[in-house]
């Protein structure tokens, strides 16, 4: 079934992906697999390519383009590619759009032309110890101490937590005020006090460096607040959307990519005498997951014209991230079936796809919570 959401202009900037990816990406991967951790110079060359900034303003180095269309593309493709890249989806769906949105003047001349450049990496620090995906449990505080803030607390599970240049704190700045009593503060690499723990060692995704953070008594200048003072839980919601739809295109396009090997594979192995694609059941699972993952791609086409048209909801967003990720685990772990012993192999990339994606039914809100979000939307 045709997908309407796409243009001229994004087949053409698909192209651009796939050279950045070929040229950029794939001569190194070997490398960053084993480090455990992609090269900074990967995020500048992102920059070269256009890849990143797109949607900030020009005057600042960035495309002007504020079309999640363009996410969405990258997103595909390096979903499609699914070796170690950039956290590009983090800076342009989920990090890069709170400064676009709540940058004043002079913060926006400070810092979006570095990051517009991919030499100012980004992330966000919202998940705790003993958190998770519960903001209202967030224990991190802030002070005010005259023209500065204070920030105490620990950090976990944060993406580009060892190579970022600026990150987006989420601080209580006032224990009574409940969800009013949330600031984001913008703590900058080398302020003091200001810890960077472990590399997490994660079931998959090796590559990325998920990290702990420590603030100890890191002193942020006011002019570092990022939005309104009191108002971070409400900037955070407003954005969530987007980086959900981001989690649910990435682990659509994965899993399709998983389920087209799979398909080439049943037709290539044998196994009594007959192609493994041939037996009726085999031939049944194939149909089966090509059509739910047929139906998740046009529900996400749907909802990219509704990013367009300015009309998607926290309902809706919510509804294909829960979908659409369990949707991709269940074709990820039926292509490992069909793989037979193959697929537990990790020089197969079903098996890498296997555990690098668990993680999606959990990441930016975790499927109940999704449902929970939906539920309340009934009225229940």
């Amino acid at each position: 079934m045709k997908k309407r959401a796409y243009e001229a202009e994004h087949k053409a900037f698909r192209e651009t992906v796939r050279q950045f990816i070929e040229r950029e990406l794939q001569p190194h991967a070997q490398r960053w697999e084993a480090e455990g951790i992609v090269d900074r110079s990967a995020f500048v060359a992102a920059g070269k390519y256009g890849l990143v900034g797109f949607n900030i303003p020009e005057e600042f180095g960035g495309g002007g383009v504020n079309d999640f269309r363009f996410n969405a593309v990258i997103d595909e493709e390096l979903a499609r590619y699914g070796g170690p890249s950039p956290g590009l989806s983090l800076v342009n769906d989920v990090v890069g759009p709170y400064f676009t949105s709540l940058c004043n003047d002079e913060q926006s001349k400070r810092w979006l032309p570095g990051i517009a450049r991919g030499e100012t990496i980004l992330a966000v620090a919202m998940s705790e110890p003993g958190a998770g995906s519960d903001l209202a449990g967030i224990r991190t505080s802030a002070v005010r101490d005259g023209d500065d803030w204070v920030i105490d607390g620990n950090k976990t599970f944060i993406s580009s937590g060892i190579n970022a240049d600026l990150v987006v704190v989420v601080c209580r700045t006032d224990p009574d005020a409940g969800h009013k009593g949330f600031t984001l503060l913008v703590v900058e690499r080398g302020m003091a006090g200001f810890i960077r723990g472990r590399k997490l060692h994660k079931m998959g995704l090796g590559y990325q460096d998920t990290a702990e953070l420590t603030f100890d008594s890191v002193r942020v200048p006011v002019s570092n607040v990022l939005g309104q003072e009191g108002r971070g839980f409400y900037h955070l919601m407003h954005n969530l959307p987007s980086e959900r739809l981001s989690i649910a295109i990435s682990g659509v396009a994965t899993a399709r990519e998983a389920w087209r090997q799979t398909l080439q594979y049943a037709k290539d192995r044998h196994a009594f005498g007959q192609p493994i694609g041939s037996f009726q059941h085999n031939r049944f699972l194939l149909a089966e997951l090509d059509t739910e993952l047929e139906i998740a791609e046009q529900y996400l086409d749907r909802c990219l014209l509704a990013v367009v048209e300015g009309e998607l909801t926290a309902v809706e967003a919510a509804k294909a991230k829960w979908w659409c990720t369990e949707v991709a685990l269940k074709v990820i772990d039926r292509c490992v079936q069909l793989h037979g012993g193959y697929g537990y192999m990790m020089e197969y990339r079903v098996a890498r796809d296997y555990v690098d994606n668990r993680i999606l039914t959990i990441l930016g809100g975790s499927t109940e919570i999704m449902k929970e979000i939906i539920g309340r939307d009934l009225g229940l």
